[in-house]
């Protein structure tokens, strides 16, 4: 696919691959640190191994589950660490039988945090979630580069998230590039209208990959929630796409409020790692949603 690149963001047009310029974005304190962070990650990675070699692997690696989607569902998260660092759990132990549990409570998806700096998470998390579930895992991450798509569907994912808050239009045409060539789905993820617009604008391009675009309802200066956000931004996601709410939900009344605003998704992370009964929990979040669903389109 062809696109005019656009300077909009935290790459300079020509530069460096995974070369990310903290501060070029409004925040520039979260988001900038753990792009940096991100991108320093790749330049390492690729001293490990070149491209070209890694999307070999990438063509190699069996494919993922598809992604089926059924009104109302969840996509639910694997983590070690909130944004604001709050420990959840032993994951590396345990994240396989999580993912296990996720996909069989009927969990559309299952989301791994491979954030190693702040989140304690790895690309090993994802892998060892690929290989225990029936859905297709999520690889969730701040991405910068092209090189990391391809990482992940090496250790098996399905799709990947995107932030549109830390990728300016060049390099948002060239992850979505990528994540086409690699198969993967797409989360596409907006913290404000501003980010909106450009969820609009990546929804009108020509994918054969499913394109799922989000609102956050993180507060990127605080990391607290604010689940208004959910409400505010609805309405300016692109018509016909999956929408997902992310961050803030908590209980199946939680789920069914989302899904009554219009959400056909909700990615659940916090509270599912901090359920006594996390399969519970998703089950129930998706019957309540769903309930939500037929009742709206029954009014």
């Amino acid at each position: 696919m062809s696109r005019e690149p656009a300077a909009a963001g935290g790459f300079e047009p020509g530069g460096e691959p995974g070369a990310f310029e903290p501060g070029a974005f409004e925040p520039g304190g979260f988001l900038a640190e753990m792009a940096a962070c991100s991108g320093a990650r790749v330049a390492a990675a690729r001293c490990r191994e070149g491209e070209a070699g890694l999307r070999r692997r990438a063509r190699e690696t069996p494919p993922a589950p598809g992604l089926r989607l059924d009104g109302f569902d969840v996509i639910a998260e694997v983590k070690r660490r909130t944004p604001a660092g709050r420990r959840l759990a032993a994951v590396p132990a345990r994240v396989a039988a999580r993912a296990r549990a996720y996909a069989a409570a009927g969990a559309a998806a299952v989301s791994v945090l491979s954030e190693p700096t702040r989140f304690g998470g790895a690309l090993a998390h994802v892998a060892a979630a690929a290989r225990a579930a029936s859905v297709p895992v999520l690889r969730k991450d701040f991405l910068v580069d092209p090189y990391q798509v391809f990482e992940a569907r090496a250790a098996g994912a399905g799709g990947v998230l995107l932030i549109a808050k830390i990728l300016d239009d060049r390099r948002l045409a060239e992850m979505l590039d990528a994540a086409d060539e690699a198969r993967l789905f797409v989360v596409l993820e907006a913290f404000d209208e501003q980010d909106a617009a450009r969820l609009r604008d990546a929804a009108a391009l020509s994918l054969s990959v499913p394109l799922l675009c989000g609102v956050n309802a993180r507060d990127l200066a605080r990391l607290g929630t604010d689940r208004a956000r959910h409400a505010c931004y609805v309405g300016e996601l692109p018509a016909g796409v999956p929408r997902v709410a992310e961050s803030g939900l908590e209980t199946p009344e939680d789920a069914a409020a989302v899904a009554a605003l219009g959400y056909e998704l909700a990615l659940v992370g916090t509270a599912a790692m901090l359920a006594d009964d996390p399969a519970a929990l998703v089950a129930a979040m998706i019957a309540a949603g769903r309930d939500a669903r037929r009742a709206c389109a029954s009014a």
